[in-house]
């Protein structure tokens, strides 16, 4: 191979992904946003986890009655499942998180892609956790009220039906609203900072 091919070959090779000294700056600067989603996404397993193994004993913390147990634990093997199935998800991505590397611009796009979907993923557990958080919420009122109260279910008027749909509407919208503050504070600002970067990368 003569100079002609060398020189031939060198300019056909692709030059995307060669970063100039002030933008690599740039793109590693990224790294301390990254460094706190991870920080957050660690802790948030942990706690989740406990949180998991902690609801498992609320019929015995709270004296619920023995022959509720059965449907307590069929609906809390169904709630578990669920949770193990997008913390198994989340763990994941944190190991993705892990490995990265912040030297190229394809790598920061990826990253942040992979956040913004992972952000997507969170809300998405958080709904479908609602179902049981709502039932968990009403066989925990009618047994820490009804049963104390010794109030008879046969006779329950329109004001208590009335009471029950607004505690439920207004405790799923509560909690769709805290998810959102909650993806944000943890998440969500992280990934703007990296957005900025990518922003001002295209600007060059």
């Amino acid at each position: 191979m003569d100079f002609n091919d060398i020189q031939s070959a060198w300019d056909n090779e692709k030059t995307d992904n060669v970063v100039l000294p002030d933008n690599l700056e740039k793109i590693q600067s990224a790294n301390t946003p990254l460094d706190k989603i991870k920080k957050n996404l660690k802790r948030e397993f942990i706690y989740q986890a406990l949180a998991i193994v902690f609801l498992a004993f609320t019929p015995v913390i709270y004296g619920f009655p023995k022959e509720t147990y059965m449907l307590f634990y069929l609906l809390y093997s169904l709630f578990t499942a669920v949770s193990i199935y997008y913390l198994v998800k989340l763990f994941l991505f944190y190991k993705r998180l892990n490995a990265v590397a912040l030297k190229t611009k394809d790598s920061l796009y990826e990253t942040y892609f992979d956040i913004r979907l992972n952000m997507e993923l969170y809300k998405t557990f958080g709904f479908a956790l609602t179902p049981f958080l709502v039932l968990f919420l009403i066989g925990f009122m009618y047994y820490s009220f009804y049963q104390e109260s010794g109030v008879d279910m046969n006779n329950i008027d329109n004001s208590f039906i009335i009471v029950m749909f607004v505690t439920i509407v207004g405790s799923v919208l509560m909690m769709g609203v805290m998810l959102e503050l909650w993806v944000y504070y943890y998440y969500g600002k992280y990934a703007r900072e990296i957005r900025k970067v990518i922003d001002e990368l295209k600007e060059e």
